[in-house]
């Protein structure tokens, strides 16, 4: 249905038709079927029943994050969000790359604010059997960008399973300069510092332009305050040759199926300098089972996606749930577990 629906939602804005699947979430929908007990798995001290989440960016403020178990998935995450509400940047700032399969956003972190979440979250509660996490970031205007992300960890905690800790999205002017070695240790240490003794774990999102010294230099931060894990990677400022699309000019952080190859690599990347000692969540450009098994054979316990249902309608994570199991099984796994890092050890 969702293939035949495809050109209506494309005739209109891409911000436009994201708000009409918002807008889709709140209405009754048919539940996927539950995820096979072969997915299943333990981390940060949390059970996942799959390993497939929503990356953030979808439901920014947390509007639907609780409808999303229905589509398939094993954990969302919510946000970007930021202590005080923002617009963003000016629109049009979602461009299509049909011919590509991707994405190009520059939307910097609109969102409604920490408190009017925190309300309406604290009005829901923590959905059963769905993990949720919550994505913060720094305003754009703030004089310290490390406090803001304080803020972020002491309002937000209460209302989630787990933090994401965003220091990667390309929208936001000097944000990515957070991941230099220095402004990253100062970082970690204050907003770990700020997490209470029994706070939620947190995890980190970096970008997959990175040079090989600053993946040596966050994975060694990374162990040392210790974090609970990194989500590898955010979109790209990077133009492969091989985009069509007209809208390949524009500015923002590409998503979707061209960032594929590099968000992989990064992953190999992290997973060679890290091994089995910090778990690692794949995302960008995942869009069939095959590639988010081939994720997690590289050395990701979990995987995200968010683009890719834009090209393939909202049940993909149920397929992909679907698909795994297959291959898992094919291979003489028992568990998703046993296949994490494969081919790399």
């Amino acid at each position: 249905m969702y293939q035949k629906l495809r050109p209506l939602l494309f005739a209109l804005d891409a911000e436009r038709a994201h708000g009409l699947a918002l807008a889709a979430l709140r209405l009754p929908l048919p539940s996927a079927p539950k995820p096979d007990p072969i997915l299943a798995q333990r981390l940060f001290g949390l059970d996942f029943a799959s390993p497939v989440g929503l990356a953030a960016g979808f439901d920014k403020n947390g509007d639907v994050i609780d409808r999303v178990g229905a589509l398939g998935f094993g954990f969302g995450e919510l946000g970007t969000l930021t202590p005080r509400p923002q617009v963003g940047n000016p629109r049009p700032r979602i461009f299509r790359l049909v011919e590509d399969g991707g994405i190009i956003n520059r939307l910097g972190f609109n969102n409604g604010g920490q408190p009017a979440a925190c309300a309406r979250l604290g009005r829901r509660g923590k959905p059963r059997g769905l993990i949720i996490g919550i994505n913060i970031g720094a305003n754009k205007d703030t004089e310290d960008r490390i406090a803001d992300y304080e803020e972020g960890v002491r309002a937000m905690s209460p209302h989630c399973h787990y933090l994401t800790v965003n220091v990667s999205s390309p929208n936001t002017p000097g944000l990515r300069a957070l991941q230099d070695r220095g402004a990253l240790d100062a970082l970690l240490g204050r907003v770990m510092a700020a997490r209470a003794e029994d706070g939620p774990p947190m995890l980190l999102k970096i970008a997959p332009d990175l040079e090989p010294a600053d993946v040596d230099d966050i994975a060694e931060l990374a162990l040392q305050h210790r974090i609970d894990g990194l989500i590898v990677t955010n979109t790209t400022i990077s133009r492969p040759a091989s985009l069509r699309s007209a809208n390949a000019g524009e500015s923002g952080g590409l998503s979707g199926a061209p960032l594929h190859d590099m968000a992989l690599g990064r992953l190999r990347d992290f997973r060679q300098r890290l091994g089995d000692r910090l778990p690692l969540i794949g995302a960008g450009g995942i869009r069939t089972a095959e590639q988010a098994y081939a994720r997690i054979r590289a050395g990701a316990s979990l995987i995200q996606l968010y683009s890719a249902m834009v090209y393939e309608g909202p049940y993909l994570p149920a397929r992909i749930n679907a698909g795994l199991a297959d291959l898992l099984r094919r291979d003489g796994f028992t568990s998703i577990s046993q296949a994490v890092g494969v081919n790399t050890r």
